[in-house]
């Protein structure tokens, strides 16, 4: 596509002459070259990288080229922003600052005696203010690892110093680098284009009675911006007689034994929000649906009944269940139209966190409320150490204006570009999650998260301090991690789950808390947001048995590392198939290709937060597709033809590509079947956990094994819900194996 081109030149660029003259002896890393390094140390000879950033893929965002000041005439240097082994698929600090394990390559530095009484080359890590500044390291000639940078903006210095043990930089400068993110500029210039003047008047550029969502706080568009509407007709839920329907009631919880039944109803409810009352869709009136409890290895029944205006399916998350029952219109049911039922039959394999949501218009209905939980316990008696409470958290986000919730496309989903975002956060339907426990207690906590688009970066924090509780990471989408793990945070894409325990030593309020760095993008800052979802009052009455012993053991479940030990043996083989995650647009307005032509210097590996809600509330799915691409045949989306046969072991490397129109992260979700995640950015994953979404930061590469165990079609898709409608999914085969 013509504006696919246009980036391509955009983005393209050598390095300087001085480093392109240096790079015949200068080694790097995979992520900062397509081939492989053979070696590391000054001295050992180094494959060259290639010349230019054409030639690395989706580099630009985790590479840094480090120049010469005239008194490093000679030197050059490439920086590594690598990944910091985690537990999610994205590393960032507590207050959502990505954090990197930074390694530098440098080449043809003399010695630093040659530049007055020095010693030594230190590195530096700083900002654009060059506050702070933050000693690395010495640095010698080829490979140096300097160890975890955090900074939104960084740069990097390299200088000659008495002595390493120096705490402030004196000395002269020899080389010096920026992050791709420090090239983000105000967008105040594009006020003198002429369509940032003037609306687009295009016979079909305004259609039906939109109104807008609600400008990011603090952040102005240009006046084009403001005057555009999707190009499709805005759906609303219902004009009239609103207070004629039932009232939303509180989850319930539901346990079924093998065999057990129940009856789910989808239908139209109201919800109080603030002092608007909101049309909405429900299971059985509950928001968010019944929280059904199973023991593992169990099978239930489930009768949907379709009271609302679409057609609509049940997709059990997650779960290895029998392929009639998946829930995929087209694919393994006809969809479930207005006023019908359908019965499913639910077959829980694997004991942990799994959730049900529509499979039909998905932006639409998931966001309106159809949607729940299912824990599944397990057959161990051990699975799980001791706590003295278990809280079951769904989270999700909606967007509302005026008093109502913005309108969706009708035809066609709008907010295809970026997801839509909402602006009021949810846990458990209602905006203000509160708990109390006792002093000591230890509390394991189920998340799920349930949103269209956001990813979250949750913290607990003391109200009165700021102090951070540790975060005893368990288990995630389709069970128990090998090893349990401590974090200060724990970030959660859309459809991920994850189990996590927190030990409340003293009484006090604390509060659960996302918290992000947005991007102001017409302004090039990044900025610090930190919402509150909820409260936990922890009282001064102890409980009966104090956990923090239990709490401070990390466990190793030998069960995991045994059932994960039968697959090592395939870590090592050859990539059997390359999806790459792009991107095509054609006929957005004007004023938004020329605002986006700045935002594409920069993205953010995550992007957190909604800032641009105009530009992307007006791009709809007949104007953006999202893609995935088999590397091997070119097929894209639907045209892509995997098949497999039950037993089989696949290697499947994943290409978030980054020179796109708008790179994102994406959640992509394999349905019924589970797969580990084995390396991102070429860095090996040594704690395992079987998922069934992976989190893919723009420009980012991921290596997964994927276990062919469940026969049927099933579905591969992006997990943001305007994205899957744009396009961003394919169905593979999984055949029986013949005896």
């Amino acid at each position: 596509m013509r504006l696919i081109r246009r980036i391509s030149v955009v983005l393209a660029g050598g390095l300087a002459p001085t480093a392109a003259a240096a790079q015949a002896t200068l080694g790097a890393s995979p992520i900062c070259a397509d081939r492989p390094i053979a070696g590391s140390g000054a001295a050992q000879a180094i494959p060259a990288f290639p010349v230019g950033r054409a030639a690395r893929r989706s580099s630009d965002l985790y590479c840094i080229d480090l120049q010469p000041t005239s008194l490093g005439a000679g030197a050059v240097g490439l920086a590594e922003l690598g990944r910091i082994p985690s537990p999610f698929g994205v590393t960032v600090s507590p207050d959502g600052r990505h954090a990197y394990d930074l390694k530098v390559w440098i080449n043809g530095l003399h010695e630093p005696g040659a530049l007055g009484p020095y010693q030594t080359f230190l590195a530096w890590a700083t900002t654009p203010v060059f506050d702070p500044m933050v000693k690395l390291g010495p640095v010698v000639n080829g490979e140096n690892r300097l160890g975890r940078v955090d900074f939104n903006k960084l740069i990097l210095l390299v200088s000659a110093e008495t002595s390493q043990d120096v705490t402030q930089r004196t000395g002269p400068l020899v080389l010096r680098g920026r992050s791709r993110s420090n090239l983000m500029e105000a967008h105040d210039l594009l006020a003198q284009a002429p369509a940032a003047l003037r609306p687009d008047t295009s016979a079909d550029s305004v259609t039906g009675d939109w109104t807008a969502p609600p400008m990011y706080p603090d952040i102005v568009m240009l006046p084009g911006v403001m005057r555009l509407r999707p190009n499709v007709t805005p759906f609303r839920l219902i004009s009239d007689s609103l207070l004629a329907l039932p009232e939303a009631v509180a989850r319930q919880l539901v346990r079924l034994g093998d065999g057990g039944t129940l009856d789910l109803e989808a239908g139209l409810v109201r919800r109080r929000l603030g002092d608007a009352w909101i049309p909405m869709l429900a299971f059985n009136r509950q928001h968010p649906g019944p929280l059904i409890y199973v023991p593992e290895g169990s099978t239930i029944f489930v009768n949907l009944t379709n009271h609302t205006p679409f057609p609509t399916t049940i997709h059990w998350h997650g779960v290895r269940l029998d392929n009639r029952f998946d829930g995929v219109p087209g694919v393994t049911q006809d969809p479930v139209l207005p006023g019908a039922s359908f019965r499913y039959q639910v077959y829980f394999r694997d004991a942990g966190i799994y959730w049900y949501h529509p499979h039909h218009r998905e932006d639409v209905q998931q966001e309106l409320g159809l949607y729940g939980n299912m824990l599944v316990e397990s057959e161990r008696a051990d699975y799980f150490g001791p706590a003295d409470r278990e809280e079951v958290l769904m989270l999700d986000d909606l967007l509302l204006g005026d008093g109502e919730l913005v309108a969706f496309g009708d035809e066609h989903a709008n907010f295809a570009l970026m997801g839509r975002f909402g602006n009021i956060l949810l846990v458990n339907g209602e905006p203000g999650y509160r708990l109390e426990v006792g002093r000591g207690a230890l509390v394991r906590f189920f998340l799920t998260n349930a949103a269209n688009t956001r990813t979250f970066n949750l913290v607990l924090t003391r109200e009165d301090s700021g102090t951070l509780l540790p975060i005893k990471i368990v288990g995630s989408d389709v069970g128990k991690f090998e090893r349990e793990s401590l974090s200060e945070n724990v970030v959660l894409a859309p459809a991920e789950r994850y189990i996590v325990e927190v030990h409340f030593p003293e009484p006090g309020r604390y509060l659960l808390q996302n918290r992000v760095q947005a991007i102001n993008h017409r302004a090039g800052v990044f900025f610090p947001e930190a919402a509150t979802l909820g409260t936990v009052a922890v009282v001064d009455s102890a409980v009966a048995h104090d956990h923090a012993q239990a709490f401070a053991d990390l466990r190793e479940d030998a069960h995991v590392v045994a059932q994960i030990d039968a697959f090592r043996p395939e870590f090592g083989r050859p990539v059997d198939f390359e999806l790459t995650l792009s991107m095509d647009v054609d006929g957005l307005p004007l004023p938004v290709e020329q605002v986006m032509s700045s935002d594409r210097i920069y993205f953010n590996p995550v992007e957190w937060a909604g800032t641009m809600p105009l530009m992307n509330w007006v791009s709809t799915t007949k104007e953006v597709r999202w893609i995935l691409r088999d590397d091997a045949t070119g097929a894209e989306n639907e045209d892509i033809a995997w098949r497999f046969r039950v037993g089989d072991v696949v290697k499947v490397r994943l290409h978030n590509e980054r020179n796109v129109f708008h790179a994102m992260q994406h959640p992509l979700h394999i349905h019924g079947q589970r797969f580990l995640v084995l390396e991102q950015q070429g860095v090996p994953n040594t704690n395992l956990v079987w998922k069934d979404t992976v989190l893919l930061p723009a420009g980012s590469t991921t290596d997964i094994l994927l276990e062919l165990s469940n026969p049927g079609r099933w579905m591969v898709h992006c997990h943001i819900a305007e994205h899957l409608e744009s396009g961003m999914k394919f169905v593979m085969d999984v055949e029986e194996r013949s005896q």
